[in-house]
C-alpha cells in the first residue's frame, strides 16, 4: 500500500569532492566508497540486525524501501516486526494538516442535503525536514470530519446533528475502526482523544441540543476501554461548569487531564478523567488577549495568544506562557520577536489563528489561509512552514471551487501500528443510536 504521495525530491543531497582535482585521487575515493559498500559484506547482516535498521526508518521511507524485496513488503504484516517497532522506533513529533471549511459552509451543506469530500485527504508535515507528504482518507465515509488526534490515530467525527459516531483511522496502514454512538445528541461539540499502547479514552463535550433549534454547553460523555477489561461505553457523565463557553471545538490532553479555551471572559477549563469533573483555571492577561490556543509540549500545557493593551502604551505581540506544577499559576516562557510579529499581524490582518503543538514544536496557523509559523521552544527559532505542494494555487487560500478554506492541524505521530483499536473489535454488543 502506497501510504504517501511526494514529490520526487532527495532530502538530502550528498557531493563527494577531492581537494586539488587529481583523477588519481578521485579513483582512489571511489575505490573505497565501493569497498565500504560491497554487497558481499551487506548480505551477510543477520537478519534480525536488518529489521532493527528499518525499524527506525521515518514512514516515508519505509514504504519506500518494501519495494524492495517481498520479504520487506510483507514487514507490515510481519508480527514479529511489528512488535520490533513498537518497542524501538524512535517517536517521530510530526503535524497532519486538513483543508478545512468553515462552519458556515457546514451548515449550508447539511441543510441542502450535499455531501463533499473535501477531507478525504490530509497533508502530513516533518518538521524536521520540512518536508510534505499526501496521506488518503478515503475510507472515511463522507459527512465525517477530523476532530482530534493521538497516538498514531485521528478521530472522526459525525457532522449530523444527533448523537454522535466516531471512527478512529490509521491512515498510514489503512485501518477503521468506529466507536459506539454517543448517548446525547449534540452539534458540534469538543472532543478529547488519548490513546496509550493498552487505553483509549474519549471525551465529548458541550454543544448538547436541548432542542431542535438550540444549544447550550451543559455535559460531558466520556468512552474508556483499556487492556485489563475494564470499559465505560459513554456511562460516564458530568456537568460542565456553569455558562461556560467551548468554542475552540477540541480539547489537549496532558497528564490524565483535558483542557479547552472558554470564552466570554477568557479562562481555560479542565476535566480530570480519572476524578469526571471539571474545574476553571484563570488565563494570564485574560482581559488583553486574542486567538488563544491551548497546545500541550513535552508533558506541558503552554497557552499561545496575541497580547493587544489598546489603551496602554505597551506594543502588541505573541505571547507563550507555561502552566506550573501548581496548576493554577502561568509563566511567560517566549515572546514572539517584534519585527516577526509585525510581518505576522499583516499576514494575518485580525483574521484568527490557531495553535497545535507536538513535542518541541509549535505550529502556527493563520484562519482563512494556508500560511502557518513553526516555533521551536528548545532551540527558540521561528520560521515560516513552507507552502505544502498539494494544495492548488501553492500558497493561496481558495480551493478548486473557489471557497475560502484554512488548513487545521493536529499533531500525530504517524505509527506501523496501533494494537489498542483491537480492543474496539472485541465489543461485539450490538451499539444502537440513543433517540430518547
Amino acid at each position: 500500500m502506497d501510504a504517501f504521495n511526494t514529490p520526487i525530491t532527495l532530502p538530502m543531497s550528498y557531493s563527494f569532492t577531492s581537494s586539488g582535482g587529481s583523477t588519481s585521487s578521485g579513483t582512489a575515493a571511489n575505490t573505497n566508497i565501493n569497498s565500504w559498500m560491497d554487497s558481499r559484506i551487506w548480505s551477510k547482516l543477520p537478519q534480525r540486525l536488518i529489521d532493527r535498521v528499518i525499524a527506525f526508518l521515518p514512514p516515508p521511507a519505509f514504504f519506500r524501501a518494501r519495494a524492495v524485496c517481498k520479504r520487506w513488503y510483507g514487514l507490515l504484516f510481519s508480527s514479529s516486526f511489528l512488535e520490533l517497532y513498537l518497542q524501538i522506533s524512535p517517536r517521530r513529533h510530526w503535524f497532519l494538516f486538513f483543508k478545512h471549511k468553515s462552519l458556515k459552509s457546514y451548515i449550508y451543506r447539511n441543510s441542502g442535503g450535499g455531501s463533499d469530500r473535501a477531507n478525504c485527504e490530509g497533508y502530513l508535515f516533518d518538521p524536521y525536514s520540512n518536508s510534505w507528504y499526501r496521506l488518503s482518507f478515503s475510507l472515511i465515509p463522507s459527512g465525517f470530519s477530523p476532530a482530534s488526534s493521538s497516538g498514531g490515530l485521528i478521530c472522526w467525527v459525525s457532522d449530523e446533528a444527533g448523537p454522535k459516531s466516531l471512527f478512529l483511522c490509521n491512515p498510514l496502514v489503512g485501518s477503521l475502526s468506529q466507536l459506539p454512538p454517543t448517548l446525547r445528541p449534540r452539534l458540534f461539540p469538543s472532543i478529547g482523544l488519548t490513546v496509550t499502547p493498552s487505553s483509549i479514552d474519549v471525551a465529548v463535550a458541550g454543544d448538547d441540543l436541548i432542542s431542535p433549534y438550540a444549544v447550550k454547553n451543559l455535559t460531558t460523555e466520556s468512552f474508556h476501554i483499556d487492556g485489563g477489561g475494564f470499559y465505560s461505553i459513554w456511562g460516564t457523565t458530568s456537568s460542565l461548569p456553569r455558562l461556560c463557553s467551548l468554542e475552540s471545538g477540541r480539547m489537549v490532553h496532558v497528564q490524565g487531564r483535558f483542557y479547552c479555551m472558554n470564552y466570554s471572559p477568557f479562562s481555560v477549563l479542565a476535566y480530570d478523567i480519572a476524578a469526571n469533573n471539571w474545574w476553571k483555571i484563570q488565563a494570564p492577561m485574560r482581559r488583553f488577549l486574542r486567538s488563544p490556543s491551548l497546545v500541550e509540549s513535552r508533558g506541558r500545557l503552554i497557552l499561545v495568544a496575541t497580547v493587544e493593551k489598546s489603551k496602554l502604551n505597551v506594543p502588541k505581540s505573541l505571547r507563550i506562557w507555561g502552566l506550573q506544577a501548581c496548576g493554577t499559576t502561568w509563566v511567560e516562557i517566549e515572546r514572539m520577536p517584534q519585527q516577526l510579529y509585525l510581518q505576522f499581524a499583516e499576514v494575518e490582518g485580525s483574521q484568527g489563528f490557531d495553535c497545535v503543538g507536538h513535542g518541541e514544536f509549535i505550529a502556527i496557523m493563520i484562519r482563512g489561509s494556508d500560511k502557518a509559523l513553526l516555533f521551536n521552544i528548545y532551540g527558540k527559532t521561528w520560521q515560516w512552514i513552507p507552502p505544502c505542494p498539494f494544495l492548488s494555487g501553492s500558497g493561496g487560500s481558495s480551493s478548486s471551487s473557489g471557497e475560502s478554506c484554512e488548513l487545521h492541524g493536529f499533531a500525530y505521530e504517524p505509527r506501523l501500528a496501533t494494537p489498542v483499536t483491537t480492543l474496539l473489535d472485541q465489543l461485539t454488543l450490538p451499539f444502537q443510536p440513543f433517540n430518547g
